[in-house]
């Protein structure tokens, strides 16, 4: 058997490691700065009975919220300065309201324990449970948050999530973008453009030509023009105080967008369809694996450590054990634990037991 601690400073040990004991006391006993990446999905207040307690019941949804917020607190604590947490959290009714919980919990994160929210993730659940409310919609979404904590500076690899772009050709000698632009159309508009001084239209001829350049050789896939009397729409705005694009408009007379030779990133709705296999008849959360794939390859670094305080049946680290991240999942229940072990068997698992043997 393994500490958890001894698991964090020894970088050939591959196998997830699970640890049996209250998430707050757990994490308390971890070192600072030690985890790349936090994924988890709390039990949302007043929805189920799981094995082993903890959060959930409390008698309030005010006392729910403040026991969720000290265990991230400690989750801030754990979290290397370029790490990522991830976030996802139901909602709940109460006296036929609903209580508005994960903003109430983000808004809180921010204001009080310094987390920076960079996006707030809709899943799309395509189906869902059938609603047996009769004044109210059903509900098939939930949010999931990216918080970090600096501003810049944290793991992030976007290419390894962007939409594959398609590429850009010759076509009549003359080189056409990815959606079909050619530059014929925008010399027109140039051209034809009543709210350009000639000289701003020789530079406009000029750095359209160096674009189209850059298109054939591969380091654009695509982009936009927008020209000075000639769009009816600004792109941010036209207003200087508030867009540097509309500012870039009246000082040049043109502004360029640029799309990513590599694709566009995907965007903040994801469709997801639920599990509903794994350890159903102990375990009802319905935590699917493709929910972990992306905040795993997007911001923790191979051979990175994720954690998951509330780790389940260990979706979290069976994910990342395939995409050859190392992790720690902390759970109450012993019997969702096994069920975890049974499912990351095949990589081999580390099981640091009781809390006891952290001290």
């Amino acid at each position: 058997m393994i500490s958890v601690n001894e698991y964090i400073r020894d970088q050939t040990l591959l196998a997830p490691c699970f640890v049996r004991g209250d998430a707050l006391n757990v994490l308390a006993h971890l070192p600072n700065n030690c985890i790349d990446c936090v994924i988890t999905s709390p039990p949302y207040y007043k929805k189920r009975q799981y094995l082993g307690g903890g959060i959930g019941l409390e008698a309030t949804y005010q006392e729910y919220i403040d026991n969720l917020l000290a265990i991230v607190r400690e989750v801030y604590r754990v979290l290397k300065s370029t790490g990522s947490f991830w976030l996802n959290i139901g909602d709940s009714y109460k006296d036929k309201q609903l209580l508005n919980i994960p903003y109430r919990v983000a808004i809180r994160m921010q204001d009080e324990q310094k987390w920076i929210l960079r996006n707030t993730v809709v899943w799309d659940k395509v189906k869902g449970a059938m609603s047996q409310s009769k004044d109210s919609l059903g509900c098939e979404y939930e949010p999931m948050f990216h918080f970090v904590k600096k501003k810049s500076g944290y793991y992030y690899d976007s290419d390894a999530v962007r939409k594959k772009p398609r590429s850009a050709h010759v076509e009549n000698g003359a080189v056409v973008s990815a959606t079909g632009v050619s530059g014929v159309r925008y010399r027109r508009k140039i051209e034809l453009s009543t709210g350009l001084t000639e000289a701003q239209k020789m530079k406009a001829y000029q750095a359209l030509d160096e674009v189209l350049e850059r298109i054939k050789k591969g380091e654009l896939s695509d982009f936009r023009m927008v020209i000075k009397g000639t769009d009816h729409r600004v792109t941010n705005g036209n207003t200087i105080n508030l867009s540097g694009r509309a500012k870039e408009l009246q000082d040049k007379g043109f502004y360029f967008l640029f799309y990513n030779p590599n694709g566009s990133m995907i965007s903040d709705v994801w469709q997801i369809i639920p599990e509903d296999t794994h350890g159903r008849k102990l375990h009802f959360a319905p935590f699917p694996e493709d929910l972990v794939k992306t905040p795993i390859v997007l911001t923790c670094p191979p051979n990175g450590i994720v954690l998951d305080p509330f780790v389940g049946t260990g979706t979290t680290s069976y994910v990342a054990v395939q995409l050859k991240r190392r992790s720690i999942g902390i759970d109450m229940a012993q019997e969702y634990l096994e069920l975890a072990e049974n499912r990351c068997s095949e990589y081999g698992c580390l099981n640091d037991g009781e809390l006891e043997t952290l001290l």
